[in-house]
C-alpha cells in the first residue's frame, strides 16, 4: 500500500493507494530541488543580477516617489522575506522616497488587514502604506491603451501616476497564462473589470496554446505583455518557491526578460510524463491556492491531462473560503448538466465575458468529459453538489467510490501538487 502526502490547507493529508492500482506518481522537481544558498542570499543575489535592467537601486535613483505591486492573499508569494529587502534597498538610497504598496487584487475580493499580517508581518502592515487594488472602482483607473486583441486597457491610476513601478511575484505553471508572475503583476493584477473580462474570454480560454506551461502564441499572455510595457513596469522580482513555501531560485530585472529566464527555470523542473489513468488524484498545493472551489480548478487541470476517458479525478481541497466567487458558483448551480454551461458560454462575444467565466469554463469543460470527486472536510457539501461534482469527507471515501464506478482493478496517478507541474 502507497502513502502519499497530499496538501490540504495549511497540513497535509495521506492518500493511501493499494500497489496493484498506483501506476504513476507525477511530481514537480522543483518541490525536491535544494538551492546551495539561503534565501535572503538567493533574493540578494537575484537583485544583484538585474536581467536586462538597471539594478533596482539605479532605478530609485532621483525618484520622489514609487508603487511596488505585491499578490494578493490567493498566491503564497513569501513578502515577509523579499518586501523588506526590497523596501531597504530603496531606502537605503533614497530614504525619504514615498512608497505605496499596491495589492495586485485582478478580480478577487479585497485582502483583509488580518491576511495583510500574514503576508508582510505586523511591522509593515503598521509602517507602510498599502492599498488594495479594486478592479470595478472606475474612478480608481485611467484608460492607457488598446490591448493587442482589440480590449480597452483600464490600469490602477495610483500606479500609473508613480515616478518608479516595481513589482513583486511568484512563478509557477498557469492554466491558462503559461505561467505565473511577470506581467501578471499588470493584467490581471492592477487591471479594470472589463480589462480583465475582456482577456480571459471564451475565445482565448477555449484557445489550444492557452495552456500551462505554454507562452508562444498565447493569447491571453500577448495582452498581458503588452500591458506590461505600456505601464512602463521598470522592474520585478519574481521568485519560485517549493511545496514548503520556500524560496530556491529568484529573478530580478525587465518585466519580459527576467520573466521569461524564470519561466525557463521552472519549466525545466516542473515537466511530466503525460500518463494516462482511470483514476487521477491531485490536489491544488494546500494554502493559500486551496481556500476555495474557485482556485480548485487550477489542479484539476493538470488532472484533466492524465484522463482516460470517463476517468474521475479526486481532487483535494479544503475550499474553506467556500465557492470563491458568487458568479462562478450560480452559473454552475443553475445549470441543468456542465455541457449547458459550456456551450452558453462559447456563444459570449470577447466583449460581454462576464465575470468569473474563465473559471466556470473550464471547470465546465472538465465535468463535462469527467466525474470530479472533491475531497475536503471544512466546506458545505451541498455547495460541491450544486456545481455538478461529487464530496467525500476522507480521501479513503473518495476512492472507495471512484472503485466501484470504475473498478477495482482501476489505474490511478497521483499528482500530488496539480498546480506545480506541467503535463507534457
Amino acid at each position: 500500500m502507497a502513502s502519499i502526502k497530499m496538501p490540504y490547507s495549511k497540513s497535509s493529508i495521506d492518500a493511501n493507494i493499494p500497489d496493484k492500482n498506483l501506476i504513476k506518481i507525477l511530481e514537480s522537481k522543483v518541490h525536491n530541488y535544494r538551492p546551495e544558498l539561503s534565501q535572503l542570499e538567493i533574493v540578494h543575489k537575484a537583485l544583484d543580477n538585474p536581467i536586462e535592467s538597471k539594478s533596482l537601486e539605479e532605478l530609485v535613483k532621483g525618484k520622489n516617489n514609487m508603487v511596488i505591486i505585491t499578490s494578493d492573499h490567493t498566491r503564497p508569494v513569501p513578502s515577509k522575506i523579499t518586501m523588506p529587502i526590497i523596501l531597504d534597498r530603496i531606502r537605503n538610497i533614497a530614504p525619504d522616497i514615498d512608497i505605496k504598496i499596491l495589492i495586485a487584487t485582478g478580480y478577487h475580493r479585497p485582502t483583509t488587514k488580518e491576511e495583510m499580517i500574514n503576508k508582510f508581518g505586523e511591522e509593515i502592515v503598521k509602517n507602510e502604506t498599502i492599498i488594495n487594488h479594486m478592479s470595478k472602482n472606475k474612478e480608481d483607473l485611467v484608460k492607457v491603451g488598446i490591448l493587442p486583441s482589440g480590449g480597452e486597457l483600464w490600469l490602477n491610476k495610483i500606479a500609473m501616476e508613480a515616478e518608479l513601478l516595481i513589482a513583486e511575484g511568484f512563478i509557477e505553471p498557469h492554466f491558462f497564462a503559461g505561467f505565473s508572475g511577470g506581467r501578471k503583476s499588470i493584467l490581471p493584477g492592477i487591471a479594470g473589470a472589463e480589462t480583465i473580462l475582456a482577456n480571459h474570454c471564451s475565445e482565448f480560454i477555449s484557445n489550444k496554446n492557452a495552456r500551462t506551461g505554454i507562452l508562444k502564441c498565447n493569447p491571453i499572455h500577448t495582452d498581458m505583455l503588452y500591458a506590461a510595457k505600456v505601464s512602463n513596469l521598470e522592474f520585478i522580482l519574481n521568485v519560485v518557491i517549493d511545496k514548503d513555501k520556500k524560496i530556491i531560485n529568484a529573478f530580478s530585472g525587465d518585466s519580459e526578460f527576467a520573466h521569461a529566464k524564470g519561466c525557463d527555470f521552472v519549466k525545466d523542473l516542473s515537466k511530466v510524463d503525460n500518463v494516462k489513468a482511470d483514476i487521477v488524484v491531485t490536489s491544488n498545493g494546500g494554502y493559500p491556492l486551496d481556500q476555495n472551489i474557485y482556485q480548485s480548478v487550477k489542479g484539476m487541470t493538470s488532472a484533466e491531462a492524465c484522463c482516460n476517458e470517463d476517468a474521475i479525478i479526486i481532487m483535494v481541497c479544503a475550499c474553506n473560503d467556500g465557492h470563491g466567487g458568487q458568479s462562478f458558483y450560480d452559473q454552475m448551480a443553475n445549470a441543468s448538466t456542465p455541457k449547458e454551461v459550456l456551450d452558453k458560454v462559447l456563444k459570449i462575444p470577447r466583449n460581454k465575458t462576464i465575470p468569473d467565466q474563465w473559471e466556470f469554463q473550464i471547470l465546465a469543460r472538465i465535468l463535462d468529459k469527467y466525474k470530479v470527486i472533491m475531497v475536503t472536510d471544512m466546506c458545505d457539501p451541498q455547495m460541491i453538489k450544486d456545481m455538478h461534482m461529487d464530496h467525500a469527507y476522507t480521501f479513503e471515501e473518495a476512492l472507495i467510490k471512484a472503485f466501484e464506478l470504475k473498478g477495482k482493478g482501476s489505474k490511478v496517478v497521483v499528482i500530488p501538487d496539480g498546480v506545480s507541474v506541467v503535463v507534457k
